[in-house]
């Protein structure tokens, strides 16, 4: 990071903000830490020092900080606002985030503004908050503590509660100074107003920020202080920032969705004291008193790369790792010797660790009337924790499969475990570890239909490396791999799932000696329960029982693991989600009842069997993870809470459907760029390449190998005289029609060249085939022309003279000059180059060639022949050099050659070998060189091409997508 931004960062981008730190193990920081303005400084300041005691209103305390990203010279820092307690692992608070500050760091003043603006929001909302918890206090101290009988409070919550209740019988009002001191920053919703505001180059600009708390101040009655402040604010001067780029164009809507996404969608979950991203087999006894940054699993450390600024500056309380997924806690009894059915006692009980999601917060369902437990009597808690995994993340349509590095989409990780309510360590605690991800397979489905059929990408060699690759990687991980395959057997899916399991077969007869082998079960699920029979997932457990028993949970007694599972349960549906997560509740509640037999709890005689503790507890658990990948809850959540299914279930599931269909074609691509730029896969010039094509591309997969692969096999290929010297390939950009230099779309091509000829190749990148293509005699090579080349002036990057660059190669057709087309690819070229130019040319036919393979490439059409009275007019190669820096490459530090020195490199080599291959016509160097400097479209031009119809096209798919 540029030191300016470094200094902005840690020095005037929050001065005023104070940090709640991480506690180190074994004890808790005393003071907070302050982030002061002094040549990028960190320091703890003693209280009575923080220069908010004298600046009241000025200030507020955060839980802690995400990270900080930066687009196009402005950089935001995100800190927690909001939390809530949702379990206690180990005797450890556990906190979902609920609400985030985006603070600009731009300057001083921008910072201190958006500071104060926000803490104006935050004392309002807890103001508003104390009247309706004034009006139910007295119930609510009749309910049990949030966090369940014998566990620890949250203590900003109750300090909050009781200080506010003070100051209200004492009839004050407390100063943000004493708001931060005594009740510990538990502050309400965070007014994302501020941001909501157009931005500019210093950030959010002043007067709007002024304008909408003076607009919201104007509906409550307002303290003095609110008064004074907002008054000092709409006084400041407001500056005129310049016009902003493409990239800060985005920053709005990337600001709502950074809230959003990060703040009060809850689907971020931290952990001051605990590594949550661990399961409990996989943490290290010598980690436990490491930072948590430091211990935390890369895999699902989700704010790694946003965190990196904080990086050596001197205080790893600032370096709060944060993970997505779901936490979540609920606590039960159970009886060794259950009494009968005439009994008015219930044998199983249930009692929530926290409210669910989906409840009231403030309304916790009750506890047992009383809180003695008969001698046969246990009381016990389970916590499930999914991990999402930050490879090849993001949403649906858009990350699916798998990617080179056998990193599959939608791969989450859930651990369910069981102990008791006090985590006694001389008791055993159970960890019993499920996976769910993608099939590893190249795969893509179209979001433009309820039910898309799915293709099949790249050969089966690439395939099957990195299916081989992400099965390698979880071999290691978790031992053994149970796949259970959830897709139909017939139909749509079975395309994909018939490749599954022939790779999981050609895995295990190619596995080397000593790995183990995967083992495939499949499942229709849609068959087996058709007709709303979901039960007749039992018999999926009929099949499996005996594997998941082998394969046990993982011990832990005193701190040590007695025994480690061994393997793990993989299973997938087409999003993973639905199915999935009815398969899996039920492998997690089989893995249950086996813990609590081997502890003398037979869950079969109890009298309750309905069990809505489990059974809710995993359904919130789908539902966050599909509002992750899909944006709505999870389908048949109604079976997996109540283990019935009617005719409102499917209804529901019917909405569900339509407003994914709806994400998917809207929002999620925008979405998706905004979580690549937050997770570093990509630079914020992503935002630039979203504004002009409204899509983005997957970093997960290399263009550069996909590139050198597509010139490999187009030399293969196309080259058939062995006698012709290879001298280069390259690929670019191209018009979708034969001599033209603007027809739409423009595709990426491979350019072969050897000694004698050149090689225009249509590649079916899908497929890794080459579709058609079209042999040149260099002889035949009469000029290039060299210049700019600007095809479209919808976005800045497309009207930039020094990155749109190409070549036009003219030449005289010959008899050796040829098209073939690949009969069996799905991109099968037009049937002439004079239809595709659109001109009336007679072509003649070659001779009648022997009978080839079905799917080879065919000779089609002789291009021209020489000689005769007949000649063909000069002919056009258009071709424009790609874009040498993108967000992905700048993600990746990749160097290359700029757009000039790309086409220059291969202008100069095709001249040397055309000049080379030419009879000279005289010794007159003036006319030896074949180029000439040019525009081939220029700005002006393109401008004027540019119709009405194609700037209202993308002004309304950027007003719908972005």
């Amino acid at each position: 990071m540029p030191n300016l931004a470094r200094k902005l960062l840690i020095g005037a981008a929050v001065d005023g903000l104070i940090i709640q730190p991480l506690a180190t193990k074994g004890q808790r920081a005393q003071s907070p830490v302050k982030i002061k303005y002094d040549d990028a400084t960190v320091t703890s300041l003693p209280r009575d020092q923080h220069p908010d005691t004298s600046k009241p209103n000025s200030s507020f305390e955060a839980f802690g900080i995400i990270g900080l990203f930066t687009v196009s010279r402005l950089s935001y820092l995100i800190t927690i606002t909001g939390r809530q307690q949702v379990a206690q692992i180990r005797g450890y608070p556990v906190y979902v985030v609920t609400d985030v500050a985006l603070t600009p760091c731009t300057s001083q003043s921008e910072a201190e503004t958006a500071i104060t603006h926000t803490s104006i929001q935050l004392r309002r909302a807890s103001a508003e908050r104390l009247v309706e918890e004034t009006d139910t206090e007295s119930e609510a101290e009749a309910l049990p503590a949030a966090a369940g009988g014998e566990d620890a409070d949250d203590p900003g919550a109750n300090s909050d509660r009781e200080d506010t209740n003070e100051l209200a019988a004492a009839g004050e009002r407390s100063s943000i100074a004493e708001d931060v001191f005594k009740r510990r920053g538990s502050y309400g919703r965070y007014a994302q107003r501020w941001f909501s505001q157009k931005v500019g180059m210093g950030g959010v600009r002043r007067a709007e920020t002024a304008e909408a708390a003076g607009s919201s101040s104007s509906k409550k009655t307002a303290t003095p202080s609110d008064k004074a402040l907002s008054k000092t604010v709409v006084q400041e001067k407001v500056d005129t920032p310049p016009a902003p780029s493409a990239g800060e164009s985005m920053i709005p809507k990337l600001l709502r969705m950074a809230h959003i996404w990060f703040g009060t969608s809850k689907s971020f979950y931290f952990s001051y004291d605990l590594d949550i991203t661990r399961s409990v087999g996989s943490r290290e006894a010598s980690a436990a008193n490491a930072p948590l940054h430091k211990t935390a699993d890369p895999t699902f450390f989700w704010n790694h790369t946003i965190l990196y600024p904080f990086t050596g500056i001197g205080d790893e309380s600032l370096m709060l790792p944060v993970m997505q997924g779901f936490v979540g806690q609920r606590s039960f009894v159970v009886d060794q010797n259950p009494p009968q059915l005439d009994s008015q006692k219930d044998a199983v009980e249930m009692s929530d660790m926290t409210p669910s999601m989906h409840s009231d917060a403030g309304s916790p369902p009750p506890e047992r009337a009383s809180v003695d437990l008969r001698s046969s009597e246990n009381k016990f808690v389970i916590t499930v924790v999914s991990r999402r995994s930050i490879k090849r993340a993001g949403l649906r349509y858009l990350r699916r499969g798998v990617d080179e590095d056998g990193f599959a989409a939608n791969s989450v990780e859930t651990e369910q475990i069981l102990s008791t309510p006090t985590w006694d360590p001389s008791s055993k605690r159970y960890s019993f570890v499920q996976v769910r991800g993608s099939i590893p397979l190249f795969f893509t489905q179209s979001p433009y239909s309820l039910k898309p059929l799915p293709v099949l990408q790249h050969s089966p060699d690439a395939n099957f490396r990195a299916f081989k690759k992400h099965f390698d990687r979880m071999s290691k991980t978790y031992g053994s791999l149970q796949l259970v395959n959830l897709v139909e057997r017939h139909g749509p899916e079975a395309i994909i799932g018939n490749e599954y399991q022939k790779n999981a077969e050609k895995y295990n007869d190619e596995k080397s000696e000593g790995s183990r082998s995967l083992d495939f079960e499949w499942f229709d699920f849609h068959s087996a329960c058709r007709g709303m029979k979901f039960e007749n997932v039992s018999l999926l457990l009929d099949t499996l029982g005996e594997k998941i028993e082998e394969s046990g949970s993982t011990i832990e007694t005193n701190g040590q693991v007695s025994h480690k599972q061994d393997g793990v349960l993989r299973t997938n549906c087409m999003d993973c989600l639905d199915r999935t997560n009815v398969c899996q509740s039920s492998f997690g509640k089989f893995m249950l009842d086996l813990q609590l037999k081997e502890q003398g709890f037979d869950m079969s005689a109890q009298l309750d069997q309905e069990n809505s503790w489990f059974n809710t507890l995993w359904a919130d658990n789908g539902d966050a993870i599909s509002k992750q990948y899909a944006s709505t809850a999870a389908m048949k959540g109604d079976y997996t809470r109540t283990r019935k299914r009617d005719y409102r279930g499917m209804v529901n599931d019917l909405g569900l459907s339509l407003t994914r269909f709806y994400n998917g074609m809207v929002n999620d691509y925008f979405s998706q760029a905004a979580i690549d730029f937050f997770l570093g896969n990509v630079t914020a010039l992503v935002f630039d390449e979203f504004e002009a094509t409204m899509m983005t591309k997957d970093p997960g997969v290399s263009m550069s190998r996909m590139r050198q692969l597509a010139i490999e096999t187009s030399q293969k290929i196309a080259i058939e005289d062995d006698k012709e010297d290879f001298i280069g390939g390259w690929t670019l950009l191209s018009p979708h029609m034969s001599d033209t230099v603007r027809t739409f779309p423009f595709e990426e091509v491979v350019l072969l060249l050897t000694d004698t000829a050149l090689y225009l190749i249509r590649f079916d990148w899908n497929l890794d085939k080459v579709s058609s293509f079209e042999r040149v005699e260099l002889s035949h090579v009469v000029g290039i022309k060299v210049g700019t080349y600007i095809t479209s002036t919808i976005s800045a990057a497309q009207t930039d003279e020094s990155k749109n660059v190409g070549m036009v190669i003219t030449y005289e057709p010959g008899k050796a000059d040829v098209k073939r087309t690949n009969t069996r690819s799905l991109s099968t070229m037009s049937s002439s180059a004079g239809q595709s130019s659109g001109k009336n040319e007679v072509l003649d036919e070659p001779a009648p060639a022997p009978a080839a393979p079905s799917g080879v490439l065919n000779q089609g059409i002789l291009s021209a022949i020489a000689g005769g009275t007949r000649t063909q007019p000069p002919r056009k190669i258009a071709l424009k050099a790609l874009y040498s820096h993108t967000s992905i490459t700048e993600a990746k530090g990749v160097k290359s050659m700029t757009e000039n020195e790309q086409i220059n490199v291969i202008v100069s080599e095709v001249e040397r070998l055309v000049l080379a291959s030419q009879s000279p016509q005289d010794d007159d160097p003036g006319h030896s060189s074949i180029i000439e400097k040019g525009d081939i479209i220029s700005l002006a031009e393109a401008k004027k091409s540019t119709g009405l119809f194609e700037q209202l096209g993308h002004s309304i798919k950027k007003l719908v997508w972005a």
